[in-house]
């Protein structure tokens, strides 16, 4: 099947106040904008596929905020919006007292036709988890999914809508989900009994879930997976080593524990007598790494994939890529060479740069000194490697926490804000020693957890629970 993308671009288009909207008229790849960023006493962006565009040379104005406000839908908790019959998604940015004072005017696109690239992993009725950075099209993906698993395959089929994202805003839901049925979600924090309800009420044979983003979600997610309902869903993570990193939502692959060995089955396994080990069967069987719109990597087996890299060994994966004629092409990544080659490429910069939230500057900095590390400090969220913070700030889950969550930036959590904890976390991150990169910061985020990371349920040398 080709490529078919509909976006009912002028719909958005309509909501911005005419200097704003004209200049993006007149482009000549209007049809690749992503979104458009308005934010007050700032100048009008617009941000496209692989540029940026200043709109006007006037500051928005508070006048032109509510503009768009009055010709959209209502807020809902989550501070997102939409307009009526679109996918279009308008969130907004407040200031202490609840007023608007920024937008963001996201592009919602439905794109017939990517679904090939994993049609063959849906129709096994295996369920299926897709992980991308924001914008990449994971979204987009699930949308297709669901169309072809109500219309192709006559399924039962039903849609957890969080901020009617999937279906579009309104109570009729887009054709791009096609004969699929959509729950709505009222609030964000509501979603996992929705997902509950959906299976107890409705008896669908495929769940559909957005942005599994909470522990409650992640367990709403297995106990769907043992009812026998085929879950096919999203979460915040570009790759599965960010998600076995990931504390909250590590049970969604199996979770990972530490376990002390004795001393004759370590020289049997030839290991270190503090190894990772998986804790419990995947809810997910299969997860696909989205890299853009027409490329995915495919991991087909998730307890094997996990187990491998929990051992230092490189997956086996497949990169599946889709080109302009629909023909889906596939290539097996099965060498130690190949993996590592990939993981050079998402990761070129070794300096880390680090989001401070609560956590002391002069303090993080002089310990990086002393251990000789190099990190950077950065303003921009968007920008940051690393979220840090400290456990009294973490508790609380201000705006700013569940912002970094929801683009998937690791968060690390100090115990207290003093520069133990801080090298601590600074060892987790900066590994010397020769073995793989990637399974020593593992190990020693799980051995150092219970200093800055909350939430961990590992075994300490020795074999004794950690304390809460």
């Amino acid at each position: 099947m080709r490529r078919v993308v509909t976006d009912d671009l002028d719909a958005l288009l309509d909501v911005l106040p005419l200097p704003i909207r004209e200049p993006l008229y007149q482009q000549p790849d209007h049809s690749a904008l992503l979104e458009v960023i308005l934010d007050l006493g700032r100048l009008p962006e617009a941000r496209f596929l692989h540029r940026e565009l200043v709109l006007n040379s006037k500051e928005v104005s508070q006048a032109d905020i509510d503009y768009v406000v009055s010709h959209i839908g209502e807020f809902s908790g989550d501070n997102r919006a939409g307009i009526n019959h679109t996918l279009h998604r308008i969130s907004a940015i407040r200031n202490r007292n609840g007023y608007i004072i920024g937008l963001t005017c996201r592009v919602g696109r439905a794109v017939f036709g990517t679904v090939g690239m994993i049609q063959d992993l849906i129709e096994s009725g295996n369920n299926v988890l897709l992980l991308g950075r924001p914008g990449i099209g994971k979204t987009t993906m699930l949308r297709e999914v669901a169309r072809v698993l109500a219309d192709e395959f006559k399924k039962r089929v039903i849609v957890i809508d969080t901020s009617n994202e999937i279906a579009g805003d309104g109570d009729i839901p887009h054709p791009a989900i096609g004969h699929a049925r959509r729950m709505q979600v009222a609030a964000p924090a509501e979603q996992h009994s929705v997902m509950i309800e959906a299976v107890e009420n409705h008896m669908p044979e495929v769940i559909i879930i957005d942005e599994i983003g909470t522990e409650l979600e992640a367990k709403a997610a297995r106990t769907i997976a043992e009812r026998g309902v085929q879950l096919v869903g999203t979460a915040h993570g570009n790759t599965l080593e960010n998600l076995i990193m990931n504390p909250t939502l590590s049970d969604l692959i199996g979770g990972v524990q530490t376990v002390t060995l004795g001393d004759e089955e370590a020289r049997r396994r030839h290991t270190q007598k503090s190894i990772l080990e998986r804790k419990a069967p995947p809810t997910f069987d299969m997860v696909v790494e989205i890299v853009d719109y027409y490329k995915v990597t495919v991991h087909p087996n998730v307890t094997e994939a996990v187990d491998a890299l929990l051992h230092g060994q490189p997956p086996k994966a497949e990169v599946r890529s889709m080109d302009e004629d629909g023909e889906v092409k596939r290539e097996a990544i099965t060498s130690p060479l190949t993996w590592e080659s990939r993981e050079e490429e998402k990761q070129p910069e070794k300096t880390l740069r680090f989001y401070l939230f609560g956590a002391n500057r002069s303090r993080l900095e002089q310990t990086a000194r002393e251990g000789r590390r190099e990190l950077r400090i950065v303003a921009d969220l968007r920008q940051a490697d690393i979220f840090l913070t400290t456990r009294s700030y973490y508790r609380r889950k201000p705006q700013k926490i569940r912002d970094a969550e929801a683009l998937g930036i690791p968060i690390y959590v100090l115990k207290s804000n003093n520069a133990a904890q801080m090298k601590h976390c600074l060892d987790a991150l900066y590994p010397r020693e020769a073995q793989s990169t990637y399974v020593h910061n593992l190990q020693r985020i799980l051995a150092g957890r219970r200093g800055f990371n909350p939430g961990s349920r590992g075994v300490e040398p020795g074999g004794k629970r950690k304390s809460r």
